[in-house]
């Protein structure tokens, strides 16, 4: 008798096979700017499909080391990464992944729209990257901190370009050291000082508890500048060199040795992106450059980097989402049940359709923040801006937590071969649980969107767009129109109440419902106005996703009729 063996599925091609990706391009984009894109987005998803996938898979079974002493016991606190980590850092460096919002040419061709472009490579990059994705994020939120003008020309022209280098030799990718043990995400609680000294550069002093992307050539740190009090406002961000190579402290010694002052304590254990090394780091004295002016408030400078790194997150999390769904969808087309195949099953196909139209919703988002960060960074739209307060931490938090969900499903979806680690599918739950986490929990975000709306009037732009779908969902779905007529009525009271008494206890407490509320429905309109561009995926999405997460209805079968244009 011969062994049964399942085939192992093999999904679309992640760029041909996505047609809401093509389809928001084209709407972005316009025929020449989509055009345009297609030669880099067709090299990448080639990539994607064949050597980065073997990449992904190598870096997955060879996770970083910490190598403290040399042979002759020299304290040398390397990290070691695997071939396929730095094949992911090579391609994400070939395929400007980071850079191309900083390109001239890009710029050219396709303006505040470059983002977009951005947007869709990281969309097909991402999920297979081995999580590189979180050290492209961090490289892009420095390069983007670097470029303010009150950053000193002398650092900027140091640093920016290997940032934003397509060449792999020469390209590097940032860490992050923010946290610290005793604060997390309260950073007014951080110890880390920093002393000028008197050649223009700083000392920077106190413990990071969680540096992701430890091997990374350089870092932004936040230190309080002596003398510059208490709370979180007057902290500062600071570059601080990596390795010995470029601290002036160094001296002779090698050049891949930490720079003085930088010390690993250890690498993290972490529930998932084992491939991606994160550590404790200690700083005595270590050399550190200013970006900014540290004696001037200096966290709002920060925030450049976190809205950037917000997006990427949100990015990550729809793209792991697609491809997930890819995955299973081919899966249940290649896999035999009682019947016939599992793709023909009614209730598998109403699953995997709930989880496109999820998959949808969070694309939306993600999509969404990137073009109002283009259009903020190329065009200086201050309603863009406005509008970006809110939404960053809106699609952050919505999609990290649809992610962890449909993770659970897609990991299930495999049936008990999803619970065998060499499939690859328990990574996808895994590395999924950082997305609701890094960069801001779902409660420190929801406060985060309350202090949008309460400071900075955020909320407006948002019941505008809102208010907006509802004109263009009228021809498309009277039902449609309605609930979100209803539900930007109810934000609308919502927020008003926000205004009045932001710190009362039963707005604090529901902070968290009222974001995801807002962000359900935000999802909705964005999905609405792509149908009402001519989108038919995005029409049905649209209304399946406001009976599901608008009113709460069971969408099944709807979902099982629909899965073939769903996805």
């Amino acid at each position: 008798m011969t062994r049964y063996v399942q085939p192992v599925p093999t999904p679309e091609d992640p760029y041909t096979g996505d047609r809401l990706l093509r389809s928001w391009l084209r709407r972005q984009l316009g025929q020449d700017g989509h055009a345009a894109a297609q030669g880099p987005l067709t090299d990448l998803a080639a990539d994607v499909t064949g050597p980065l996938r073997a990449a992904h898979a190598d870096a997955e079974a060879h996770p970083p080391t910490l190598v403290r002493y040399d042979p002759w016991g020299a304290r040398v606190d390397r990290v070691d990464t695997s071939a396929g980590w730095q094949a992911q850092r090579a391609a994400a460096a070939r395929h400007a992944v980071v850079a191309l919002p900083y390109l001239e040419s890009a710029r050219g061709t396709w303006g505040a729209a470059t983002r977009v472009v951005q947007h869709a490579l990281l969309h097909l990059y991402g999920p297979e990257s081995a999580t590189f994705s979180c050290p492209v994020a961090m490289a892009d939120g420095a390069a983007a901190l670097l470029s303010l003008p009150e950053v000193d020309a002398g650092v900027r022209d140091a640093w920016l370009p290997r940032l934003t280098s397509t060449d792999p030799d020469t390209a590097i990718v940032s860490g992050q050291w923010m946290t610290e043990s005793q604060g997390g995400s309260d950073l007014s609680r951080s110890t880390t000082t920093a002393r000028p000294a008197a050649d223009g550069s700083w000392r920077l002093t106190g413990d990071k508890w969680f540096c992701s992307a430890a091997d990374a050539p350089m870092a932004v740190a936040l230190a309080r500048p002596e003398g510059a009090g208490r709370g979180s406002r007057v902290l500062a961000p600071f570059l601080v060199p990596r390795y010995a190579a470029d601290s002036p402290l160094a001296g002779a010694a090698a050049a891949d040795t930490p720079a003085p002052g930088v010390t690993v304590h250890r690498l993290k254990d972490k529930l998932g992106t084992r491939a991606l090394p994160t550590a404790e780091i200690g700083l005595r004295d270590a050399y550190a450059l200013p970006l900014g002016d540290p004696a001037v408030a200096g966290l709002v400078r920060a925030m450049t980097l976190v809205v950037v790194t917000r997006v990427h997150n949100a990015c990550a999390a729809a793209g792991g989402m697609r491809r997930g769904l890819a995955y299973a969808r081919a899966y249940a087309d290649a896999r035999a049940v009682a019947g016939g195949r599992l793709a023909d099953n009614p209730l598998h196909r109403a699953t995997l359709g709930a989880l496109a139209v999820d998959a949808a919703a969070a694309f939306a988002l993600a999509g969404h923040a990137f073009a109002l960060l283009g259009r903020v960074e190329v065009g200086a739209d201050p309603d863009a801006a406005a509008e970006l307060r809110v939404v960053a931490p809106l699609a952050k938090l919505a999609t990290g937590r649809l992610a962890v969900g449909s993770a659970s499903e897609y990991v299930e979806c495999f049936g008990g071969a999803g619970y065998v680690e060499d499939t690859g599918v328990p990574r996808l739950l895994r590395d999924a649980q950082v997305l609701p986490i890094w960069e801001g929990t779902t409660n420190v975000l929801a406060l985060d969107v309350l202090r949008a709306v309460t400071r900075e009037d955020a909320g407006v732009p948002l019941l505008r767009r809102l208010a907006a779908a509802v004109d263009l969902a009228r021809p498309l779905s009277p039902a449609l129109a309605d609930t979100l007529a209803a539900v930007t009525g109810e934000l609308t009271t919502a927020l008003a109440d926000v205004t009045a008494d932001p710190r009362a206890a039963d707005v604090v407490a529901g902070a968290r419902g009222l974001a995801l509320r807002l962000a359900a429905a935000l999802a909705c309109a964005l999905l609405v106005e792509h149908a009402a561009w001519g989108d038919e995926q995005a029409e049905v999405a649209a209304r399946l996703w406001a009976r599901r997460r608008l009113r709460h209805e069971d969408i099944s079968g709807d979902a099982h009729q629909h899965l073939d244009l769903l996805c």
